[in-house]
């Protein structure tokens, strides 16, 4: 494999959207994990109705790709680092197709969920490497910032469209969805032809192997708690909207109504998105607190407002779009400003703990729901813990103001 001093002696190259293409949608195979399965969750629920624990575990068809994603990305992001990114991406596509199509054979509970923890830790290599070389390949700021956005629109349009597909496939019984992860293998065509090691920053000789960078903990380390908390606001409409919009009348078989909901909320994240390259002048610093805000918004209009489903839809769409602007901010908070020598493993521990956060969404909404009183009042919850951390991320952007540079930017 090529290790860091061997890329670092090879001919510069110059991206395009060439690469950036087969990038952005190596990106979606993550979110696809995640949301394929969502329109057909009440008809797992059903499925699984007699099997013991099935309340906690048919969630976490949907949930555990996520905890892999949180546990094995950081080693993802050390491989990233040390070995050859493209080849890194070229297996873990392959893998992730063929460990996401076996649910469509099984009829075993503990079966899927075991297909699925493979699936999170191929998900933990593509996001991982995918973002990092979005940020190798494009090192010009506004480049990047424009395919960091694309990146968030990218995924959510594509979870749009899955959403519909699953939701349109599980019709034909809840089994169906599982076949669209053999995408993986059309990825890794072109993944395979366009992409190519990128070079270091920085040159060393080629007998001479870079040691590697330490990680600022110290000035990442609100970063990743931000963007664990950021993993629930974002995650938790994701897997409960289902449930939410099952909630409010509509039968849990009304797989098509019930997926044309997640799908307008994921256009909503998609359009949040695409705001991101015209704000991005704004900071992280300021942009943050405006995400997160939308969320709360949004949330609390599902909790308090009266009016069925046509509360969720509209809280939805408003959260919706505050974590499209959310999640490419992020990214350029946490990932973008690293250098070449410690990216992809900043990369690995910011996917971690946003992904751990998508983990947890679940388990939190579970329990918030069953100590309040119901999911709405859950949400709610939700809503007000993204509320704070949008006035606590205000407050800490107007005391860094006087400074020159706030250092957390």
């Amino acid at each position: 494999m090529t290790d860091v001093a061997e890329r670092s002696t090879s001919t510069p190259r110059t991206a395009g959207s060439a690469q950036a293409l087969p990038l952005l949608a190596a990106s979606c195979m993550p979110v696809l994990g995640s949301v394929l399965i969502t329109p057909v969750l009440p008809q797992i629920s059903e499925h699984f109705a007699t099997t013991p624990g099935a309340a906690v575990l048919v969630p976490m068809i949907v949930a555990v790709p996520a905890l892999m994603i949180a546990l094995f990305a950081p080693f993802a992001g050390q491989l990233a680092d040390r070995v050859a990114r493209k080849k890194l991406l070229l297996g873990a596509l392959v893998v992730y197709s063929v460990v996401g199509v076996a649910p469509a054979l099984m009829d075993g509970l503990p079966s899927i969920l075991v297909s699925r923890v493979l699936l999170g830790i191929c998900e933990a290599a593509i996001m991982t490497v995918a973002t990092a070389l979005i940020v190798d390949y494009f090192p010009d700021e506004k480049r990047r910032n424009r395919y960091l956005g694309l990146q968030a629109v990218t995924t959510t349009l594509a979870a749009t469209v899955f959403i519909a597909v699953g939701g349109a496939l599980g019709a034909n019984g809840w089994h169906t969805p599982f076949w669209i992860y053999a995408a993986g293998l059309v990825i890794a065509v072109p993944v395979a032809l366009l992409l190519w090691e990128p070079t270091t920053e920085r040159s060393a000789p080629a007998t001479t192997a870079l040691p590697p960078a330490r990680i600022p903990w110290r000035e990442i380390g609100v970063p990743l708690l931000v963007t664990l908390t950021g993993g629930v606001t974002f995650y938790v409409l994701i897997v409960e909207i289902s449930y939410l919009v099952v909630g409010t009348g509509v039968d849990a078989g009304s797989t098509a109504v019930i997926g044309a909901v997640a799908a307008g909320a994921s256009l909503a994240t998609a359009a949040g998105g695409l705001v991101f390259p015209r704000v991005a002048r704004f900071t992280p610093a300021r942009l943050l607190p405006t995400a997160f805000g939308l969320q709360a918004v949004g949330m609390l209009v599902i909790w308090l407002a009266p009016g069925g489903l046509a509360a969720v839809v509209t809280g939805a769409m408003i959260a919706s779009v505050g974590s499209g602007l959310l999640l490419p901010t992020l990214v350029v908070w946490v990932i973008a400003r690293q250098p070449f020598e410690r990216r992809g493993r900043v990369s690995g521990l910011w996917n971690s703990a946003f992904y751990l956060g998508q983990f947890l969404a679940p388990l939190v909404a579970t329990g918030v729901a069953a100590a309040l009183g119901g999911l709405p009042a859950a949400i709610g919850a939700v809503g007000a813990v993204a509320l704070v951390v949008a006035l606590l991320l205000a407050a800490r952007a107007r005391r860094a103001a006087p400074a020159a540079v706030a250092p957390a930017d």
